[in-house]
């Protein structure tokens, strides 16, 4: 009995490995508009948006507290800074001393982006709309 249950797991690891390898392959290298990390733009640019928190972005979800707040919150949990700029949301890596000063502010962001993240070179208070 012992055997047959070796065998079956053995057959249902293969199986298993040979579905994945199947479906690996017919994943195109790249795709047309999906840029990869070392396509990643190395010029720096310059965004100006809300910086919020990853998981609550636009919307937040702790309602008895102010956006600053709120983006203090969760990034003490563990989620990083968020810039959104119109519907699109940018994680934001480093710089986390400039950007909690300015969470829930308008902020510009200034740094190389990579997909939808942007390693943050400057962060500074947004100038008042004329």
């Amino acid at each position: 009995m012992k055997a047959i249950r070796t065998v079956l797991n053995a057959i249902a690891s293969l199986t298993l490995s040979t579905m994945l390898m199947a479906a690996q392959m017919q994943v195109p290298a790249s795709a047309p508009g999906i840029r990869k990390p070392a396509e990643a733009s190395t010029t720096p640019k310059t965004l100006t948006g809300t910086v919020s928190d990853s998981m609550c972005r636009a919307h937040h979800m702790e309602r008895d507290k102010s956006a600053s707040e709120c983006t203090r919150e969760c990034v003490k949990k563990g989620t990083k800074y968020a810039l959104v700029v119109g519907k699109k949301g940018y994680t934001l890596e480093g710089h986390e001393a400039e950007l909690d000063k300015l969470a829930g502010e308008r902020a510009t962001v200034k740094g190389s982006i990579m997909g939808e993240m942007v390693m943050v070179e400057s962060a500074a208070a947004a100038k008042a709309a004329k």
